[in-house]
């Protein structure tokens, strides 16, 4: 088959625009009774920023330039998410990286973040389950080696 300069071609082939046309996800929602007071607890304790705001709606952008869109909600949860519970149906964590795994646990712990149990290690990652303002169920995780 001929090489074709596709930056100069007048149209991909359909394949190609097909796999360019989906990039990825740009932003997970979480909901929220206070929606403003969350979004200052990502930028608090994990080193987002507050990107966008409109209508009670917070977008918070972390360093890796991942967002959370935090919405307001007609009601809390009615208990915090925790491992256990964490086969239910729906989204069941946000996972944090990080740099240094001990450094950045540390941070949290001085931050008084409430933590679901002890940090381990499962297949040479570590991590440990917290919980951010609201209950919801995040995990900081130092991968030995990044996922494929």
């Amino acid at each position: 088959m001929p090489y074709r300069n596709y930056r100069t071609a007048s149209a991909p082939p359909a394949a190609l625009q097909s796999f360019l046309m989906f990039q990825g996800l740009e932003h997970t929602a979480i909901s929220s009774p206070n929606p403003q007071l969350l979004a200052e607890w990502y930028v608090e304790h994990l080193g987002f920023h507050i990107n966008f705001t409109y209508a009670g709606n917070y977008f918070v952008k972390a360093p890796n330039g991942t967002m959370l869109e935090i919405i307001p909600a007609e009601r809390p949860l009615a208990v915090p998410q925790t491992t256990a519970n964490n086969k239910d149906g729906g989204i069941r964590h946000l996972a944090i990286a990080n740099d240094d795994f001990d450094a950045a646990y540390a941070e949290l712990q001085a931050k008084g973040v409430t933590f679901c149990g002890e940090p381990f290690e499962t297949m040479g990652n570590r991590l440990v389950f917290f919980n951010d303002l609201d209950g919801n169920l995040l995990h900081l995780i130092h991968r030995q080696k990044p996922l494929p």
